[in-house]
C-alpha cells in the first residue's frame, strides 16, 4: 500500500466521489425494483410480534444492524442490538421466545452468526434474513429471506462493503418506515422518543412551554391603568390581557402604553388595550408560535386550550421558545 502518494488531482478526487455515489444510487434502485413479497410478509411477521426486534450482524452488517436496531425503537417498534460473537457467550438470553431477530448478513454464511440462526430455528423463534446469496445458509434457513439485489460495491477492488451496506441500510430503513405508517405513529409518539435536542425541541408543544395559572398576567376589564401598569410588572411579560368574563378581549403592550402616554394613568383598560388580540392552540407545535412572534413583531402570545378558544390558557414568551432551542 502506497504511502504519501504526493499532491492530490482535485479533478480525480471529485471524479471518485461522483463514481461511488453512483454505483450506490444504481444499488438503491435495484433494491427498489426488488422488493417484494419477502418485503412485505417480513413487516406482516413483525407486526405480529409480541415482543422485539433483535437485530445482528457481524463486521459492517453488525454496523448497519445497531443503526436499523435503533431507528426501528425510534418509530415505534421495540428493538435492539445483540452482538452475534457475544451472543455465542450469553447473550442469546437477552432474545425470548416472544421476539423475532432480524440477521444481517452480506455473503449468507458469516459463520459467527451460526449460533444464533440455530438457537431461533431450537426455539422457533422468527427469523428474518437479508443476504446478497439467494442460496446462502442465513436465507436457506429464515423463515422469511430478503435477497439484496446484485451491485458493484463502489470501492474499485469491488470488496469493500459499501453498495452492499448501503442498500442494508436503506432497507432497514423501508421496514421502519412501513412499520410506522401501518401504526399510524405520529408527531407526538415521536416526541416521546426524541425528547432531547434540536428534534425534541421542534416537536414541543405550546403547551409544554406556556406558563399557566397565577402566572398569567390578566386584569378585568374595566380596571384603572394604574392596576394594569401593577400586572405587567409583577408578570414580567411586557404583557397584560384583558378579560370580559372568561374571554380574552383585549391586550395591553408596552406599544400600547407608548402610544397612550398622555393622561395613561387617568385611562381605564379599554381604552388603551388592543382588541381581539392573536392567541394560538396550546397543542400548536412551539415552531408555529415562533412564526407567529416573528411575523407580527410580537414577544409573547396567549394560548388556548383546544375547545375553549374564547378563555386563555397559557402565555408563551419568546424567550421560553428560545431557552428550549426552538428556531
Amino acid at each position: 500500500m502506497r504511502q504519501g502518494a504526493g499532491t492530490a488531482d482535485a479533478a480525480a478526487l471529485i471524479a471518485t466521489g461522483r463514481r461511488v455515489v453512483a454505483l450506490e444510487a444504481d444499488g438503491l434502485r435495484a433494491l427498489e425494483a426488488a422488493l417484494g413479497a419477502s418485503f412485505a410478509a417480513a413487516v406482516e411477521r413483525i407486526l405480529a410480534v409480541p415482543g422485539r426486534v433483535v437485530v445482528s450482524g457481524m463486521g459492517k452488517s453488525g454496523h448497519v444492524a445497531r443503526k436499523v436496531a435503533a431507528t426501528l425503537a425510534s418509530t415505534g417498534t421495540p428493538s435492539h442490538f445483540v452482538h452475534p460473537a457475544e451472543a455465542s457467550h450469553g447473550d442469546l438470553g437477552m432474545i425470548t421466545r416472544d421476539d423475532l431477530v432480524l440477521l444481517l448478513s452480506n455473503s449468507g454464511e458469516t459463520p459467527e452468526l451460526a449460533d444464533l440462526i440455530a438457537y431461533t430455528r431450537r426455539f422457533a423463534i422468527p427469523l428474518i434474513g437479508v443476504a446478497a446469496r439467494a442460496g446462502s445458509t442465513l436465507i436457506r434457513r429464515a423463515d422469511i429471506g430478503i435477497v439484496l439485489p446484485a451491485a458493484a460495491e463502489a470501492c474499485s477492488l469491488n470488496l469493500a462493503p459499501t453498495t452492499s451496506t448501503t442498500m442494508t441500510l436503506a432497507l432497514g430503513d423501508a421496514l421502519a418506515v412501513a412499520l410506522m405508517e401501518h401504526r399510524a405513529f405520529t408527531p407526538e409518539d415521536f416526541r416521546g422518543f426524541h425528547p432531547g435536542g434540536r428534534l425534541g425541541a421542534r416537536l414541543a408543544t405550546v403547551a409544554d412551554l406556556m406558563h399557566r395559572g397565577a402566572e398569567l398576567p390578566l386584569i378585568a376589564a374595566g380596571a384603572p391603568m394604574g392596576d394594569a401598569l401593577i400586572e405587567m410588572s409583577r408578570k414580567g411579560f411586557g404583557t397584560v390581557g384583558v378579560l370580559e368574563g372568561e374571554r380574552l378581549a383585549g391586550v395591553i403592550t408596552d406599544g400600547d402604553l407608548r402610544r397612550n402616554m398622555e393622561g395613561l394613568l387617568e385611562k381605564r383598560v379599554e381604552a388603551v388595550m388592543t382588541p381581539a388580540p392573536r392567541q394560538i392552540a396550546s397543542d400548536a407545535l412551539a415552531t408555529e408560535a415562533l412564526a407567529v412572534m416573528n411575523a407580527h413583531r410580537i414577544t409573547a402570545l396567549f394560548a388556548h386550550d383546544p375547545g375553549r378558544p374564547e378563555a386563555p390558557a397559557g402565555i408563551v414568551h419568546v424567550h421560553d421558545l428560545l431557552r428550549a432551542g426552538v428556531t
